[in-house]
């Protein structure tokens, strides 16, 4: 088989509290550029556990995704997404909507689905670079799954305005995490009213060494990562 692999395992880390959730993931990169991520996050002060199966293409433009969310040991909600030139749909099931199917239709192609994992959020990086030049006109709609910072909600197909893939560059950094010294790119996601989110991403796979959002006073640090990255 050709395809590449790699897996890792971050750790919520909040401010004078210590470990406070984690999340595993396991991505494969097929010959074609396309990707998939399969994300657990487990949040242990929100008793959240969700978890995520997500695929871009080449150029990190989304084509489906499913999104499985408990909360306190129950069943929130399970939705399949899907992603066109000019639409993005989904069916899902939720304990406070029931059966529900949503669709939408695009000018442009669906530029970002915000999943919610952390990993996720280190794509940004790579949705910057496309976009940075093009004309806002030529920019296609934005979605989440949840408009809560913590996902916790849903989920649904929550449409954003093009500010959920504003990024302020930094530059380039060497770090230090459990996982090892890795070169980074540093980069800031801008959230609307909330603080910036940091992001240090690894190599053109843009695997997340390091993020660190002040909004929840939490720092998210890289603790385990194999397989062949790039």
């Amino acid at each position: 088989m050709k395809h590449r692999s790699y897996k890792g395992k971050l750790l919520y880390l909040t401010d004078g509290q210590g470990e406070m959730g984690r999340e595993t993931f396991h991505i494969t990169i097929q010959p074609d550029g396309k990707r998939t991520m399969r994300a657990t996050c487990e949040m242990d002060d929100d008793r959240l556990i969700r978890d995520v199966i997500l695929t871009v293409n080449k150029n990190w433009y989304p084509l489906d995704a499913f999104v499985q969310l408990n909360i306190e040991g129950k069943h929130v909600g399970n939705t399949w997404y899907r992603f066109t030139d000019h639409t993005a749909e989904c069916v899902g099931y939720t304990a406070k909507e029931g059966r529900f199917s949503q669709r939408f239709n695009s000018d442009n192609r669906i530029r970002f689905f915000g999943a919610h994992p952390l990993h996720g959020d280190a794509w940004g990086l790579a949705i910057w670079k496309r976009d940075k030049d093009k004309d806002p006109s030529e920019l296609g709609m934005c979605f989440a799954s949840s408009h809560l910072p913590n996902g916790g909600s849903g989920p649904m197909l929550e449409p954003a305005d093009n500010s959920l893939t504003q990024h302020r560059y930094i530059g380039t950094e060497e770090i230090t995490v459990p996982a090892g010294t890795f070169q980074t790119e540093h980069f800031q996601f801008l959230v609307d009213d909330y603080p910036p989110i940091d992001i240090w991403a690894i190599g053109k796979d843009y695997v997340p060494a390091r993020l660190r959002w002040d909004y929840l006073k939490q720092t998210y640090d890289l603790v385990e990562l194999t397989g062949d990255v790039e």
